[in-house]
């Protein structure tokens, strides 16, 4: 078959952009599963050209690799780890070590493959003498969600913090209860990242104690990791308790996102008339506002008709202007913007449905059975919620991946999957 050079550069160019795109869309307020799945699919379509170019294919791949990008690593990688050339691995690990800031590309290459093209590749980084390519390896088996053994128990006690960090991590997406005892033992520990993790792993695998106590103080310190702290310490703490930490952040003008978070993380609906102030009087909040209104009503701003303009005037994110040092990105750029009015007044037409007390998560109060249909309904943010919410049910299960392929997922998530264990490369 003849060989088309352009069109086999598009391929590599298309699939590294569409991985980037595709690594912020896990996230995004916007996709759903069944969005993510398009994606998917249009990512592996040109990474389908580029198996079908063979050598030519593996030529763009490699050249991508020189811009030490991650999007060009996961190109590369998907074709390396595949195949049965080790000189390409080999290639795409150098690129890597080179990059460091590019791991991210190969860990997500390595979550695309399916299990049965990795075994023996994963071993290998588990062995290694360096830190770097254990952690990678670690993590390689977290998003697959399979247990590394005794790897996962030694990395915890390992002094690079790197390691340690990802091994304390993927504890608690594994669910290796059995760590239990390890991880208690870092909550203290000196680095934030270790001892974050450590209790975030710890209440994830059923800790109600000393994990609750550490990850309540680190949520109610305005630090890197109090947002993501607020994610599991508001679903663990009982009602009352949990109004008193949001009351503890009302009182730091700085943590009002956090606020407004953790009143959706708490998902009563006692503060659905203070999220829709906020919507109204600080254009800085009113988008994470209205998006915490939709976490715990389930109502779509953008489906039914409660959105809005942008205020004039408003500004978020970098500007233009060169005395402006703040380069950081708007948050709430994907969100939509709300109309006060319109949702007041939906609120007013649906109050009657709720009760003020109970735990909402997208309109339904959370149970099992209505958590697990949101995994396959909900958006992203709110599948992952709904991920969080199951994970704590039941602590000797792992995490649900919502980072996973697309088609993956929906097979996990079908009838027939859901009494059985989740199953992937294991770490021989």
């Amino acid at each position: 078959m003849p060989i088309i050079e352009s069109i086999v550069s598009q391929h590599a160019e298309e699939a590294a952009f569409l991985w980037l795109l595709r690594d912020l869309a896990v996230a995004a307020p916007h996709y759903s599963l069944q969005d993510l799945e398009d994606l998917d699919e249009r990512v592996e379509a040109h990474i389908d050209g580029l198996r079908v170019a063979g050598a030519s294919g593996w030529v763009f791949c490699s050249e991508g690799l020189q811009q030490q990008e991650s999007g060009e690593v996961f190109t590369a990688a998907v074709i390396a780890l595949e195949g049965d050339k080790p000189q390409r691995l080999r290639e795409v690990y150098a690129a890597v070590e080179m990059a460091p800031e590019t791991e991210r590309g190969l860990i997500s290459a390595i979550g695309w493959i399916n299990p049965d093209k990795l075994k023996g590749k994963i071993a290998a980084l588990l062995s290694s003498d360096a830190p770097m390519w254990r952690r990678v390896g670690i993590a390689a088996c977290a998003v697959h969600r399979v247990d590394c053994g005794d790897h996962l128990r030694r990395a915890i006690d390992d002094p690079d913090p790197g390691l340690k960090t990802r091994a304390l991590r993927a504890a608690g997406e594994t669910g290796r209860r059995d760590l239990l005892p390890a991880l208690r033992g870092q909550l203290t520990h000196d680095d934030p990242s270790c001892a974050f993790w450590a209790a975030w792993s710890a209440v994830l695998l059923g800790d109600r104690g000393a994990g609750v106590a550490s990850l309540q103080n680190i949520a109610l310190t305005d630090g890197p990791f109090s947002t993501r702290a607020i994610q599991v310490l508001l679903r663990v703490l009982d009602f009352g308790d949990a109004a008193d930490s949001l009351k503890a952040l009302s009182r730091a003008t700085s943590r009002r996102r956090d606020l407004i978070i953790g009143c959706a993380v708490l998902g009563d609906v006692a503060y659905v008339p203070w999220l829709i102030q906020q919507m109204s009087d600080a254009p800085e909040w009113a988008r994470v506002a209205a998006e915490a209104f939709s976490m715990i009503t389930g109502a779509n701003l953008a489906y039914e008709d409660l959105d809005a303009d942008q205020p004039e005037g408003f500004e978020a994110g970098p500007t233009e202007a060169l005395a402006d040092e703040d380069v950081s990105m708007d948050p709430d750029e994907d969100l939509p913007w709300p109309s006060p009015p319109r949702i007041q007044s939906w609120w007013n037409a649906n109050l009657g449905r709720f009760s003020a007390g109970t735990r909402y998560l997208a309109g339904s109060p959370i149970t099992e059975s209505d958590s697990r249909e949101l995994l396959a309904t909900g958006t992203q943010r709110q599948r992952i919620a709904a991920a969080l919410e199951l994970a704590l049910m039941h602590a000797d299960t792992p995490l649900f991946e919502t980072r996973a392929p697309g088609r993956r997922q929906q097979a996990l998530l079908a009838p027939s999957s859901q009494s059985k264990p989740n199953s992937g490369p294991t770490h021989s």
